[in-house]
């Protein structure tokens, strides 16, 4: 009889809990069994259960967590049993159509490296399976703890891909508006690529401080002026060189098109999780024809990627724990879910602990 381990789960759309379900014995091959050691709640988890991707039934959640090699596939050379990893919330396959194009987020198909808590299990258990893990398997050096190398897995990641994508010229300037966790790494993330200034647009105060702490130059209240007259003022008119909306919200989109001068670029990294389309303000896309260039991007996985975002924290040029606003045991996972559900207690992110 299989062993068996707790896994916090959507049971179907709105609904979660904890439940029984067999350990992964198999690895297969290519594949490797984890042990959890740390996982962090995402804002995508609770789009997730809201019904974003459609309905799932005892699909464990999760797609955030570093921990110890429980089991490993015989094609797999780099790591041992006993090494401590950290995986990607993506996890392409590295030999589909879409990979070889360079395209591993969209693994075989849209969408389809995201295979945590959407294709297959996610990591919200004791233990879980990772596939391909010749390539997304990353060892954590001794000098990076657990509680910050799980930020790798996906708001570095993901935050950081959005100043790539924004093209941001060295010494240009940047508008980012959201500063939650995606939000504060893609600050970090455009300092990091020279931006010359960066505003970010934010009203809640301690994630308000730490956009600051993180490199922002100017911080936009949209609560207390009209975050596009005050960028245009602070541009004298010309607009930013580029804009990354990280909330995933009709309004901020919109607005990022709107402060974007004639030739830059729009770089979407949130998560529109509500409605049917996403609205182009006319005018200020020069009605169709002002060379502003949007980019959209799903978090970029694989061990290569995820060995550099590592490294930046060994070498101290970010430290994400002071993204932590709480700590919870895996047992109290539903209230850390319900708390990032509803924004509570000015949470940025809850750390779980299994151990």
């Amino acid at each position: 009889m299989a062993d068996m381990m707790r896994a916090f789960v959507m049971k179907s759309i709105g609904e979660v809990g904890f439940m029984e379900k067999p350990v992964p014995d198999e690895p297969g091959a290519n594949g490797a069994v984890i042990k959890t050691i740390r996982a962090l709640v995402c804002t995508s988890d609770t789009h997730t259960v809201s019904g974003a991707i459609g309905e799932r039934e005892d699909l464990t959640l999760g797609h955030e967590a570093v921990g110890f090699v429980d089991k490993l596939g015989r094609e797999v050379e780099h790591v041992r049993e006993g090494d401590r990893v950290a995986v990607n919330a993506i996890t392409p396959c590295y030999k589909c159509e879409n990979c070889l194009r360079g395209y591993t987020s969209q693994c075989t198909e849209m969408l389809g490296g995201w295979k945590f808590a959407n294709l297959k299990d996610g990591v919200f258990a004791e233990y879980s399976h990772v596939n391909d893990a010749q390539a997304n398997l990353a060892p954590i050096r001794e000098a990076v703890s657990d509680d910050a190398a799980v930020y790798t897995t996906d708001m570095m990641s993901t935050g950081f891909v959005g100043a790539e994508h924004a093209n941001i010229p060295i010494g240009g300037s940047v508008a980012i508006f959201a500063q939650g966790p995606v939000g504060l790494m893609a600050t970090v993330g455009a300092k990091l690529r020279g931006a010359g200034l960066i505003i970010a647009v934010e009203t809640v105060p301690n994630r308000k401080e730490l956009a600051k702490n993180y490199g922002a130059d100017i911080v936009v209240d949209f609560k207390d002026q009209d975050a596009v007259k005050t960028i245009l003022e602070i541009t004298e008119g010309r607009g930013v060189d580029s804009a990354i909306e990280s909330l995933g919200a009709q309004k901020t989109f919109e607005d990022c098109v709107k402060v974007t001068r004639p030739g830059g670029t729009i770089s979407n990294i949130g998560y529109h999780g509500k409605g049917d389309y996403v609205e182009i303000p006319r005018q200020e896309w020069g009605v169709g024809m002002s060379d502003k260039t949007i980019r959209t991007a799903l978090c970029p996985g694989g061990k290569e990627r995820m060995e550099r975002l590592l490294r930046l924290i060994e070498m101290d040029k970010v430290d994400p724990t002071a993204m932590t606003t709480h700590t919870f045991k895996f047992e109290d996972l539903e209230k850390a879910f319900h708390i990032m559900e509803t924004k509570e207690e000015d949470v940025i992110k809850p750390l779980i602990e299994f151990d």
